[in-house]
Parts: C-alpha cells; structure tokens; sequence
C-alpha cells in the first residue's frame, strides 16, 4: 500500500508561482513513478507532468511546458510541481498519484492523494 498527501496549494494572483508538493510512504512507494493531475470543476482529470522513479526521467505536458516542472527528494521521498506563471485556466485540485509504469492517463494510476485547491484569482 502507498499513501500520498499532497500539500501547498492555496489563492495565487495570476503571473504568481506555487510550489506543490506531494509525500509517499508506503512499502513500495520508492518503486512507483508520480504522477500530477489537475481537474477543474465541470472538467476532466488532466494529466499535468510525471517523474520516473528509475532515472527522475520528468515528462510535462505539452500545454504546460516552460511554466510547470516536475522534481524529487529522494531522502524525502516527495515529489514537487513547481508552478510559475500561473493563470486563472490554472485553477483546480491537484492530485498526485502513483503508478508502476509511466502513463499520463489517470486510470493507469493505482494510488493517489486527496488532492490540494490551486486558485488563482486577483
């Protein structure tokens, strides 16, 4: 079983920059690549970036590249979305979750947290 608790959301005016971040413990929670997810109310589970546990290999998605980064403590063993540049489209709960094998769908994902509300509003 793998827990995962994210933390640092909270109201951001636009152009401002969070830093989420997301602890796992568990027995086999150094074995799981993370994952970030966003979902806006109305909208659907978006894929936000992954980190590979093997290599810290990160993936961001397209739509986020050059504002969003991905990074990891392994002697913390916490996962980090850094946020820059944020925007009101940003707004939603972000969840971090865990998965064996690297995916940017939400259902390959077997664990996840209980998520943390990112607004950003002047």
């Amino acid at each position: 079983q793998v827990q995962l608790v994210e933390s640092g959301g909270g109201l951001v005016q636009p152009g401002g920059s969070l830093r989420l971040s997301c602890a796992a413990s568990g027995r086999t929670a150094s074995s799981y690549t993370t994952g970030w997810f966003r979902q806006a109310p109305g909208k659907e589970r978006e894929f936000v970036a992954h980190i590979r546990r093997s290599d810290g290999l990160t993936y961001v998605a397209n739509s986020l590249k050059g504002r969003f980064a991905v990074s990891r403590d392994y002697v913390k063993n916490t996962v980090y979305l850094q946020m820059n540049g944020l925007k009101p489209e940003d707004t939603a709960v972000y969840y971090c979750a865990g998965t064996l094998r690297p995916s940017t769908i939400a259902s390959e994902y077997d664990y996840w947290g209980q998520g943390t509300q990112v607004t950003v509003s002047s």
